[in-house]
């Protein structure tokens, strides 16, 4: 799979977790306001840091808010939290959809 595959397959899944996803409150719209307001445009492959001294490739989802972030991770087929470190981002093991890891800090 290509780099423009694998950046069309993140945005559309991300399009249909936002399609599908029940503003029940307040708070489920500011949800959908911070996320949409560090979305990236158009995913990017970048180098994450896993424990072990392990590295993969993922796909920016979310730009950093300063200490966080959300890549999809292509081998696995989902999302993933990401600390920011001076190494670049660290997966923490926070896995699943967009807006539930999104949600998690």
């Amino acid at each position: 799979m290509t780099f423009e595959d694998l950046a069309a397959r993140v945005t559309r899944l991300v399009d249909g977790e936002l399609a599908g996803f029940a503003v029940r409150g307040r708070g489920d719209r500011l949800l959908l306001e911070d996320f949409a307001r560090l979305r990236v445009r158009r995913p990017r492959p970048i180098t994450v840091n896993f424990s072990g001294g392990l590295t993969g490739i993922c796909y920016s989802v979310t730009r950093s808010d300063g200490d966080y972030s959300v890549l999809f991770m292509p081998t696995a087929g989902y999302f993933s939290l990401c600390v920011d470190s001076v190494f670049g981002p660290l997966d923490i093991g926070v896995h699943g959809p967009a807006l539930g890891c999104f949600a998690s800090v």
